[in-house]
């Protein structure tokens, strides 16, 4: 399980301090900073260089806040790999169990057909032996005194003895049927609670995706919200300094065309430490070795594990042309991403429940609809096989998973094409 959330408390403990030492600053800024410019450009000059000063301390405690940050977000790598791995375990767990299910019935059945076969040797063997028995009780001197031919008799006698031999093969068969009987009910107790285990085991592992989603929520929390705050509030510092500037015949243009800069140099930082928070984890991914045995879409992965109930072109229940697939899950496993790319919708969506939209590379859009719970927002970027959410906990939900390249549905079993559009049909 991640480790206590001490860490988190500390970078809380951190951003509230440089926060209230930012709003504590306010109260001092020059006039010029609140509305009211000095006429003084020498005093101008002097405000300038104090809220400069003020805007070092602000930088410098939100690096410490971006070192510790960045101590959570090695720590948020670990855990989307961990996730992955969870969600690949639990998977393959579910294959396993289907399997067992499937042994379990076909023992079944092989032990209502014995049963069936041991009560009909059964009965023709009572009925022959109470056949016998009448014979028995009957005196030699009877069977003498009868009115029938002595050949009838001497027919009779061997008949009787011809029987006997039958009569003690069939009930060395029976017994034959009645031990196989006895062990293929032992065979049906082990590999009941074989499937009761497994179970057992892939409950535990639900519930661990479920602890590690919210542990992953806990830590984008802490990583995001607290440092926006704090880049908010030094932002405002930047923006009174810039107005200061402006009194010492800044041009405006020039105040504007550097906010421009600043914030395409802060997009470009966001999204290079996105992109690297996301090769951390594809690495570490990569070193945990997972997805081993489990089934692919040309670099795609099953959104659920279970098998295809409708495929693409096939009618589906509703006697339409299906434009995608749907699969069988069991019941709370786990949905996940079935390639990189970032979340454009996720929740209701009139009379189709939950439903998840992700964006790929290249004009690519996948659409999961009859999902129990979502745990992915909009923005938030995934990798392939990352937890977005789990199917229905009651039932034998399915999941309809659609694959569109600019628009328009193509078959998700070709998987995704090239950047030229080469690999689809």
């Amino acid at each position: 399980m991640p480790p206590a959330p001490r860490a988190i408390t500390a970078a809380t403990a951190v951003a509230a301090a440089l926060i209230g030492s930012l709003l504590a600053l306010a109260p001092a800024l020059p006039a010029a900073a609140q509305g009211t410019a000095p006429s003084d450009p020498a005093a101008a000059g002097q405000k300038l260089r104090e809220v400069e000063r003020n805007l070092e301390q602000g930088t410098a405690r939100q690096k410490e806040l971006d070192a510790q940050a960045e101590a959570l977000e090695r720590e948020l790598v670990e855990l989307r790999a961990r996730l992955i791995q969870s969600a690949e375990q639990a998977r393959a767990q579910e294959q396993e169990l289907a399997r067992l299910e499937q042994a379990l019935a076909d023992l079944s059945r092989q032990e209502g057909e014995r049963v069936a076969r041991i009560d009909a040797d059964r009965a023709a063997l009572a009925e022959l032996l109470g056949a016998l028995q009448r014979l028995s009780r009957l005196p030699p001197e009877v069977l003498l005194a009868r009115p029938q031919p002595p050949a009838d008799t001497v027919k009779s006698a061997l008949l009787l003895r011809a029987a006997v031999p039958e009569l003690r093969d069939r009930a060395d068969a029976l017994a034959k049927e009645l031990e196989g009987l006895a062990a293929l009910r032992q065979d049906l107790a082990r590999q009941r609670g074989v499937v009761e285990a497994s179970a057992a085991t892939l409950a535990k592992r639900q519930d661990d995706i479920r602890g590690l989603v919210s542990r992953r929520e806990e830590l984008s929390r802490a990583t995001d919200a607290e440092r926006d705050k704090v880049t908010r509030q030094v932002a405002q510092l930047a923006t009174r300094a810039s107005d200061l500037k402006d009194l010492l015949e800044k041009l405006e243009t020039q105040r504007k065309e550097a906010e421009a800069r600043q914030k395409a140099a802060e997009a470009a930082r966001r999204a290079a430490a996105e992109a690297e928070r996301e090769r951390k984890a594809k690495d570490r991914v990569a070193a945990l070795g997972t997805g081993k045995g489990l089934p692919r879409l040309g670099g795609m992965e099953f959104p659920v594990g279970g098998d295809v109930v409708t495929r693409y072109g096939e009618q589906d229940e509703l006697g339409t042309t299906s434009r995608g697939l749907t699969l069988k899950g069991r019941a709370g496993g786990p949905v996940v991403a079935p390639y990189d790319g970032s979340v454009m919708f996720a929740g209701p969506f009139k009379g189709y429940g939950l439903i998840l939209i992700l964006e790929h590379a290249h004009g690519y859009h996948s659409l999961l609809a009859g999902l129990g719970k979502i745990d992915a927002q909009v923005g938030q970027r995934v990798l392939t096989g990352e937890p977005v959410g789990s199917l229905a906990k009651e039932g034998t939900p399915t999941m309809y998973f659609e694959l569109r390249r600019a628009g328009q549905p193509i078959n998700p079993l070709r998987g995704l094409a090239a950047p030229d559009g080469k690999g689809q049909g």
